[in-house]
C-alpha cells in the first residue's frame, strides 16, 4: 500500500535480484538496497532517508510534508518487494488508493539527521487495509509515528476489489499498531467557516496518474490558514481524509475554520458540489 501519486501503485519483482539471508531467527534482506525484517511470514520494511534543505522548515526543523514524503517513497518501496509497484500496474490491473493519513510527531527532528523510517502492513477486511511507519533519529529516539487507509482499485472497471489473501501473503501483514485502538474515523465537514481561499490546478500539481498528487493537499491547506494560524507551524498532529481526486485545470475552494482546537481546512470544488479531503492540523 503506497505510491506517488494520489493513486499507489507498486513494482514488486524480485526476479534477477540477489538476495542473502542470515541464518537467525530474525533474517535481515536487502533487496534493491532496501533493507528490510523478515519473522517468519510477517515484514517490516527499514529505509534511511538524509535529511536535506528543501526537508526543513522553521528552526531548521523538517516539515510535515517532507515527513509525508518520506512515508509515501518507504511505502513505495515496500511495494515494490511485494509486487505491487508502478511497474506492475499495468500487468496486475490493479493500482492502491489513498484514503487516509493520521500522524503523530513526538520529537522533531533538525536539519542534516539520517532519519530511519520503519513500515508494515496491516490487515484490514477484504475492501480496505492499513500500512504504518515510525520514524527513528541517529540516536534511535522516536521521532514520529503514523498509520494510513488504502483500497485496491481495478484499473479497467474503475472499481474497488477484494485485496485477498494473495495479496496480503505478498506483504508479510503485521499486528502492530502504531495508534492502538484508535480508528480512522470519518472526518466531518463543520458547519460554518471563517475564511476561505480559490486555487486553480495547474501542470506541477499533477501526478502520473493526471491528478494532484496528494502531498499537494497538504500545501492547499496551510495555503488556506490565517498567517496568525499558518506562523504557529509546525503542528505536530495531522489527518487528511481523501473524497475524490482533483484534475488539472478544476477550481477548488479550500475553507478554513478551528474546532476543538483543531485547525480545520475543507477542499471542496468550486460549485461545492463535491468533497474532496478534509485535513486538521493541531
Amino acid at each position: 500500500m503506497s505510491n506517488g501519486g494520489h493513486f499507489f501503485n507498486y513494482d514488486m519483482s524480485l526476479k534477477g535480484q540477489n538476495v542473502q539471508k542470515e541464518t537467525s531467527l530474525l533474517d535481515n534482506l536487502s533487496i534493491r538496497g532496501h533493507i528490510y525484517k523478515k519473522r517468519g511470514s510477517k515484514m517490516i520494511f527499514k529505509e534511511k532517508f538524509k535529511m536535506g534543505l528543501t526537508d526543513i522548515g522553521k528552526d531548521n526543523k523538517i516539515k510535515n510534508i517532507a515527513i509525508l514524503k518520506m512515508l509515501e517513497n518507504i511505502g513505495s518501496y515496500h511495494s515494490d518487494v511485494a509486487g505491487y509497484g508502478a511497474n506492475d500496474t499495468y500487468v496486475k490491473k490493479v493500482t492502491w488508493i489513498l484514503l487516509d493519513w493520521k500522524f503523530k510527531v513526538l520529537n522533531r527532528p533538525k536539519y542534516g539527521q539520517t532519519l530511519e523510517v520503519d513500515t508494515w502492513a496491516r490487515e484490514g477486511n477484504r475492501f480496505f487495509t492499513y500500512r504504518d511507519f515510525e520514524i527513528y533519529d541517529e540516536n534511535k529516539t522516536l521521532c514520529a509515528i503514523a498509520t494510513s487507509k488504502w483500497t485496491l482499485i481495478n484499473m479497467k472497471e474503475k472499481r474497488m476489489t477484494k485485496i485477498n489473501d494473495e495479496v496480503l501473503d505478498c506483504y508479510k501483514v503485521e499486528e502492530k499498531e502504531v495508534f492502538k485502538g484508535e480508528k480512522l474515523d470519518r472526518l466531518q465537514i463543520p458547519n460554518e467557516f471563517i475564511s476561505n481561499i480559490k486555487y486553480t490546478v495547474i501542470r506541477k500539481d499533477i501526478d502520473i496518474n493526471k491528478h494532484m498528487h496528494n502531498l499537494y493537499f497538504l500545501d492547499l491547506a496551510y495555503e488556506a490558514l490565517p498567517e496568525e494560524v499558518y506562523e504557529k507551524r509546525p503542528f505536530d498532529n495531522l489527518r487528511i481524509m481523501y473524497k475524490k481526486e482533483i484534475k488539472l485545470g478544476e477550481t477548488v475552494d479550500c475553507k478554513y475554520t478551528k474546532e476543538d482546537n483543531k485547525n480545520i481546512i475543507v477542499i471542496q470544488s468550486d460549485d461545492g458540489k463535491h468533497l474532496h479531503a478534509i485535513i486538521e492540523l493541531y
